[in-house]
């Protein structure tokens, strides 16, 4: 069973998405929170396997919960952001923090729970659309030379599985779509962790468009 904890400012949403989940077979909701802090004491309460988190909250927002789940000593679980507002600044800025995901809430319960699912096997669910987003707010944000991380230059076949791995595909579904083992492409995510210089999958996206890898 995957265990999630809702968190959103509206009572009547939380709600919602718990009558949803309800109707799944393996997905459960453990624990709810209005706002940044009940979310962290939440999040410590039930240990889930994902977050469901709104941005736009009274007091700590979302990407305030990203950072300081970011600096947890312990780790921290992977975190779908679950929002309304449509807005390419807010995904980099989610995506930037630490979120494995990205979501509207007119999303559909197929696509919902499909993305809980890919998070909770230790995915990410970045969709091509979200990709575009994150191009528009890169370009309109570009950092000097200065800043962007010094990067290796990737193979052609890593490039290949940065692309599936941006559109969310799973080792498993880029092995089958690659027709390669599923034990090479986790070497090749590895490798290309390695000369990115990111710390997980979503990070790896991030510098490779900074460095205009997915254009």
């Amino acid at each position: 069973m995957i265990r999630v904890i809702v968190v959103d400012d509206q009572t009547l949403v939380r709600q919602g998405i718990r009558s949803l989940l309800d109707l799944t077979d393996d997905i459960e909701v453990a624990g709810e929170a209005d706002d940044g802090m009940s979310a962290l004491a939440a999040i410590e309460e039930h240990a889930p396997d994902v977050v469901l988190l709104d941005l736009r909250m009274p007091r700590h927002d979302g990407i305030w919960v990203l950072r300081a789940l970011r600096e947890r000593a312990d780790g921290a679980p992977p975190v779908l952001v679950l929002t309304t507002f449509d807005n390419d600044t807010l995904v980099l800025d989610a995506m930037r923090a630490g979120a494995c995901g990205y979501l509207l809430k007119d999303v559909t319960l197929e696509r919902l729970t499909r993305a809980i699912r890919v998070l909770a096997g230790g995915g990410t669910l970045i969709s091509p659309s979200i990709t575009d987003r994150l191009l528009r707010a890169v370009h309109r944000r570009r950092p000097a030379d200065d800043d962007l991380p010094a990067i290796q230059r990737l193979t052609e076949r890593e490039v290949e599985v940065l692309r599936l791995v941006a559109e969310g595909y799973s080792n498993r579904e880029i092995a089958q779509a690659l027709f390669l083992a599923e034990g090479t492409v986790k070497n090749h995510v590895s490798t290309m962790l390695l000369k990115l210089g990111a710390r997980d999958r979503t990070n790896a996206v991030l510098r490779a468009l900074h460095a205009h890898i997915l254009d």
